[in-house]
């Protein structure tokens, strides 16, 4: 039976894949971290980023960032993506139910386990055996309050414990699993387990959204390849 939508502070990393870090980042953080990004590109909905000596200083384990990251995957764990999702009312999308699936590497090579390969502004992504997921986490760092009507991120409470779905079998799960929104205020950071199932609907009414979104991993590489980190 569908469990309701509500309110998701409660929520466990262990038992249900996703946590809330409350005002993780204070509001001169806050405005350092905008700064930072304040020369990417706001054309499109999703920015990868590339390169992030920017920042380092909220990725690394002494930051706010990398710190919540490294009291869960010890201190091997590293920044390997990042996005900035800048919702605006020109660029108001939603996101249906889904797996992350793919890591961003160095280069291409070939290897069993591994694909298809893509690649996504300059980025090389590959999908990658599921445990390599499975060991990750993802942190989405809110610069703007998010509550039910703007955008909040969407999970569905152990679904990453599952492994990986066929895509036919996901609304089923949603059904069965229910779902809970992570809302946030500025400054707050959610953890998520990266294979978690999730989703986002299009703000209503339309407004401004931003989310830093980091994975990090504590594996040095990704079976024979190399990250391309953050």
């Amino acid at each position: 039976m569908l469990a309701p939508v509500c309110r998701s502070a409660d929520l466990t990393l262990n038992d249900d894949g996703a946590q809330l870090f409350a005002q993780a980042l204070d509001e001169a953080a806050c405005g350092r971290l905008e700064t930072a990004l304040a020369l990417l590109p706001t054309s499109r909905p999703g920015v990868r980023i590339g390169e992030g000596q920017q920042l380092q200083p909220f990725l690394d384990h002494a930051g706010p960032i990398g710190g919540i990251a490294a009291s869960v995957l010890g201190e091997q764990a590293r920044p390997v993506r990042a996005i900035l999702f800048d919702k605006t009312a020109g660029r108001n999308w939603a996101l249906g139910w889904h797996q992350d699936r793919t890591i961003v590497v160095k280069e291409r090579r070939n290897t069993d386990g591994y694909g298809p390969w893509t690649v996504k502004s300059g980025l090389i992504q590959v999908e990658p055996p599921f445990e390599i997921l499975e060991r990750m986490v993802t942190l989405r760092v809110h610069l703007d309050a998010v509550e039910e009507g703007n955008a909040p991120l969407r999970i569905v409470p152990g679904s990453h414990r599952l492994g990986r779905l066929p895509e036919a079998e996901i609304a089923g799960v949603v059904a069965t699993f229910g779902e809970r929104l992570c809302l946030a205020e500025r400054g707050d950071v959610w953890l998520y387990a990266t294979s978690i199932i999730h989703a986002s609907l299009a703000a209503d009414p339309p407004r401004r959204r931003r989310v830093l979104q980091v994975d990090f991993s504590a594996d040095a590489t990704p079976g024979p390849l190399a990250w391309r980190g953050v």
